[in-house]
């Protein structure tokens, strides 16, 4: 196990009917805030009466600013930091999903900053002064900001996707009523399904040792995840299910699961670029990348693989025959993948196998190499990209697909701003599984 420092600020407050609880839990943080939302979905449903009437009940005046969208954009930040600083808010409430979240956390960062925001998440330095705080009522459980210390943001401008992390963006509190999630459609629970498991993913599959205590939370989480998406893929209406689901993708994404863990995130690095080019939903994305790269990485980890095969998927056989135990882990995971009816392959995703050295070429270009040590470390010369020319700057290692092979670049320490060793921000927040 590896040194760590785990600082999570968020309370959560969760159940039934606590997002009337949204005023109240706000007054000791200011009196003026701006309510941040995505569409018409929260009016529709009731929440966005509810919690605009508590803030009116505590005395809590609001300036709003919505339409969000998956993926969400610089130019609505700019629009939020411009409100927060014309009005003097002092706080940015979230009522969405992981994409509202991360527009808050983006708004919140930019305003005390004198200069243009996406200089940061370019350069991962530091703002001059602490963000304002942020506080969420969550209507889609998948991305894990409403406990973490990320923001992901799309700049359409450049086509780039980028991460930015610290913890004084982990929020102040986070409010969770799974009934919020009743409405939600099948796809946006089964791309959130796929996020919050991706999440532990990248913090499961690691050349560290004695991660015992770990290893065993991971696992046991992504069991729970497995086994209640069935129960919602029959009954979106299922309290409880909901409710294990809730809490299993905060603790996905809080870094509870990682601390102590060298961790790797090359799955969400890859699909990031997906997003980024071809706004595809990120929980689908990623159910594509990952089984790839799975198949990818495994011959080299086969005891990891091998441990995810009988403890996770359930597997039976013998250690003798890794590579047999990991083949059917690998397909396990696939087919439960079909059975949400997420995508598998990059042709269901319609991704062109020419774009292919372009987003290789962008997934390095400001954070350098992908990965960590446990993708990269047998990372190959030469691998061409189903004969396409790939960009002399690359090595050629792929993540494979029936379309074709993203490229690995080869990589001995850490990348995309995770920090394994400290328990600090991973970058691995995506933002297309709903809003």
């Amino acid at each position: 196990m590896l040194n760590f420092v785990y600082d999570n600020k968020t309370t959560l407050i969760f159940g039934k009917g606590t997002q009337h609880e949204a005023g109240a839990l706000l007054k000791p943080f200011g009196k003026k805030v701006l309510l941040h939302y995505g569409g018409g979905s929260i009016r529709r449903s009731g929440l966005y009466d509810a919690v605009t009437a508590s803030l009116k009940a505590a005395g809590v005046e609001y300036e709003e600013l919505g339409g969000v969208q998956p993926n969400p954009t610089l130019p609505l930040v700019y629009e939020g930091i411009r409100l927060c600083r014309e009005h003097g808010l002092g706080l940015v409430l979230a009522v969405g999903g992981g994409s509202v979240i991360d527009s808050a956390k983006a708004i919140a960062l930019g305003v005390p900053h004198e200069g243009d925001v996406w200089d940061l998440y370019l350069s991962k330095q530091q703002p001059q002064a602490d963000p304002l705080p942020v506080a969420t009522v969550l209507t889609i459980p998948a991305a894990g900001s409403e406990s973490s210390p990320n923001t992901v943001i799309t700049n359409e401008e450049t086509r780039r996707k980028l991460g930015y992390g610290s913890p004084k963006l982990r929020p102040v509190f986070s409010i969770i009523n799974p009934e919020l999630f009743f409405t939600l459609p099948h796809h946006q629970m089964a791309n959130g399904v796929s996020d919050m498991m991706s999440h532990i993913f990248e913090r499961y599959f690691t050349r560290t040792l004695h991660t015992d205590l770990s290893d065993g939370l991971c696992e046991t989480t992504l069991r729970t995840i497995m086994r209640n998406a069935r129960i919602l893929n029959g009954n979106l209406h299922d309290y409880d299910a909901w409710a294990e689901i809730a809490f299993s993708g905060n603790l996905a994404h809080n870094n509870l699961l990682g601390v102590g863990r060298e961790q790797d995130w090359g799955c969400h690095a890859m699909e990031h670029e997906l997003s980024a080019l071809y706004h595809v939903d990120h929980g689908a994305g990623l159910a594509v990348v990952t089984p790839a790269w799975m198949k990818y990485v495994s011959p080299k980890h086969q005891g990891m693989f091998a441990q995810f095969a009988v403890k996770v998927m359930g597997v039976e056989g013998s250690f003798r025959e890794p590579e047999a135990l990991i083949r059917e882990g690998i397909s396990r995971l696939e087919r439960f993948y079909r059975e949400l009816g997420l995508p598998t392959t990059m042709e269901e995703l319609n991704i062109k196998s020419g774009d292919f050295p372009l987003m290789a070429e962008q997934a390095i270009s400001v954070r350098g190499p992908i990965g960590g040590p446990f993708t990269a470390w047998h990372a190959k010369a030469r691998c061409p990209i189903d004969g396409i020319p790939v960009p002399s700057s690359l090595l050629h290692s792929g993540t494979a697909s029936h379309a074709g092979r993203l490229s690995l670049p080869q990589r001995h320490e850490h990348a995309c701003g995770s920090a394994p060793s400290s328990g600090r921000a991973d970058p691995g927040r995506g933002d297309g599984s709903g809003i």
